[in-house]
């Protein structure tokens, strides 16, 4: 192994995050233009523009013939963006639940992970499969919008504001989606280069470098978030790109190419861990309304996180 694969892994990591955060940019300029509410662009624009780099990683492992990539990503993605995200969120400030739209959006999470695992029991995600997926996270968006304009008591943020004309909106998001494409391809190569000279597994390297490195645009957009007081930016940004993930990333990566040989590793340990952290951020936020994600709890998140790691390694 040379050098160049230290490069790849890096410069890929740089490209997907410079990318994710300029296509947030554009994104939410154009999300702004529709007067649309703060929690719906956690839970869409933000959601969409911060998995970006799961997904192009995911559909470019999937096509080089690398599924424990691109689904070993995903998950190690969803994990993540709970033990890591909100654990490091909630130490900076409380995560005070205040939207009861947690009492859909938590469920349509926890519906993600459980068809991940029974489509993925077979160690394959078929297109038709991948369909359902797709067709999953459409729903999901349009009840999102539909219930943003019938709940008067969610009002648009009008904070956040980017001084930019709309072509120059829609040439960062182009510019930014070229950012994105490549750096998932050198990052792919790169991250099976490193795995292959340590000896270490596709798998330990997805669920723990790619999937943190993917994840750090949900770090950035949470702890700001969190320093913010915005605890349904932080809050449904997380659940957000965890439904993003799986409907969406796996959705579109089964239909492009169907993602086969998937190994018993992430089916049958690492989705129970992410199912696990599923239900322990529920428990976390009762009472749906009015409950907190506390310091302590935070550590908790942190330390489970930390206990999976090494559980991956080991």
């Amino acid at each position: 192994m040379e050098l160049h694969s230290f490069i790849e892994l890096i410069g890929g990591l740089i490209l997907l995050l410079g990318g994710g955060h300029y296509l947030v940019s554009g994104g939410v300029c154009l999300a702004r233009r529709l007067n649309v509410s703060t929690l719906v662009v956690g839970l869409t624009v933000v959601s969409l523009g911060t998995s970006a780099p799961e997904l192009l990683v995911s559909l470019h492992a999937a096509i080089s013939g690398h599924p424990d990539i691109s689904v070993g990503n995903v998950v190690g993605s969803n994990i993540s963006n709970i033990g890591l995200v909100l654990g490091l969120s909630s130490l900076i400030f409380p995560l005070v639940v205040r939207s009861t739209s947690i009492k859909f959006d938590w469920p349509v999470m926890m519906l993600t992970g459980v068809l991940l695992y029974w489509f993925g029991f077979d160690g394959e995600i078929s297109r038709f499969e991948g369909m359902i997926f797709s067709l999953g996270l459409a729903l999901f968006i349009v009840y999102s919008f539909v219930k943003s304009g019938k709940d008067k008591t969610i009002k648009p943020d009008v904070r956040v504001k980017y001084k930019m004309s709309l072509p120059m909106a829609i040439f960062i998001i182009l510019v930014s989606s070229a950012g994105l494409l490549f750096g998932a391809r050198i990052l792919v190569r790169g991250a099976t280069d490193i795995a292959q000279y340590f000896h270490v597994s596709e798998r330990a390297i997805s669920l723990t470098v790619i999937a943190v490195g993917t994840s750090l645009p949900e770090l950035a957009t949470s702890v700001v978030a969190a320093f913010k007081k915005e605890a349904d930016i932080s809050i449904g940004n997380i659940i957000g790109s965890n439904i993003y993930n799986t409907f969406g990333i796996l959705g579109l990566t089964a239909v492009v190419k169907p993602i086969k040989n998937i190994s018993e590793d992430i089916m049958k340990e690492d989705i129970m861990w992410m199912l696990g952290f599923f239900v322990l951020l529920f428990l976390f936020i009762l009472p749906i309304k009015g409950g907190k994600i506390t310091r302590l709890k935070g550590v908790i998140f942190l330390l489970i996180y930390g206990a999976y790691i090494y559980m991956v390694f080991k």
